[in-house]
């Protein structure tokens, strides 16, 4: 049996864009995604912390630098430019594999300049 655990999260991140038009993802700058051990496609769950809309889509790479945070196709219409959001991943591991694996949680200030890595919740 597998449990599905937090394997990676950024918290706190500043919407940069929302592009309605654009088929449905979350754009995410390419450093933020190494730091948090996210995959391009991966799956994550959306939090907006402004209005409690949670939602699920997938990772595209990001101009590293940019600090772009974008919500594409219908997410777009979940958040708005300057709303924080978690973006968090979940990993399905054995009891085994959770006594020694360590999420990896990115804190990000308001423009989403990496503040601390951890590898604890």
């Amino acid at each position: 049996m597998t449990l599905e655990m937090l394997y990676s999260k950024i918290h706190r991140a500043t919407v940069t864009d929302a592009n309605l038009n654009y088929v449905g993802s979350i754009t995410i700058d390419k450093e933020l995604i190494a730091a948090s051990n996210l995959s391009v496609g991966q799956k994550v769950e959306v939090v907006n912390i402004n209005n409690g809309e949670r939602f699920t889509t997938y990772v595209i790479e990001g101009k590293a630098g940019g600090r772009d945070i974008c919500l594409n196709g219908a997410a777009a219409r979940k958040a708005h430019i300057g709303d924080k959001i978690i973006i968090i991943a979940y990993a399905h591991m054995t009891k085994a594999e959770m006594e020694t694996f360590k999420p990896t949680v990115v804190l990000v200030d308001d423009n989403n300049a990496m503040a601390e890595v951890r590898d604890y919740i």
